[in-house]
């Protein structure tokens, strides 16, 4: 078994401030996680200490993960911001697999760069390799997502 680290960058045209309030409020993460196909959903924001509690349907995952992942997986994201940056992971209750990291927003010009540099891990034997890259493209297409839904939100559309 080994870990799997990668990296996500996105960027927003606004500045650092806009983009820290967004991903502190409840409404946006919401919104954001419906987007990624969120079914049952709790979020909780107090501060800078975001939680989302989901479900979302295993609707195109691969033959050799369906007995692991099951017709639903349920994560929960959580993110602790200090400043302009956040210590946050993905935890799969029930399932050995995980992401951890760091995401950092900087800005870049008039807009910013929101940064993720990650750690997934698959604590399951002969197929853990796999199960990693898995729920890291599963993480990115999240996040790309999620972009999607703040770029509306950033230019009004709540």
């Amino acid at each position: 078994m080994w870990d799997m680290r990668f990296t996500h960058s996105a960027r927003y045209d606004a500045p650092v401030a806009d983009v820290l309030a967004m991903l502190t409020d409840a409404g946006f993460r919401e919104k954001a996680a419906r987007a990624q196909g969120s079914t049952h959903l709790e979020v909780t924001v107090d501060g800078g200490s975001v939680r989302i509690d989901q479900e979302q349907p295993n609707t195109d995952i691969p033959g050799f993960a369906k007995a692991f992942a099951g017709d639903t997986t349920r994560s929960v994201v959580t993110e602790q911001w200090d400043g302009e940056s956040a210590a946050f992971g993905v935890d799969t209750p029930g399932k050995p697999a995980s992401i951890k990291g760091t995401r950092t927003l900087v800005a870049d010009g008039d807009g910013t760069l929101d940064t993720f540099d990650c750690e997934a891990k698959a604590k399951i034997p002969l197929i853990g390799g796999k199960i990693e890259k898995l729920i890291a493209g599963k993480f990115n297409d999240g996040l790309e997502a999620e972009h999607a839904v703040a770029a509306a939100w950033l230019a009004g559309e709540r």
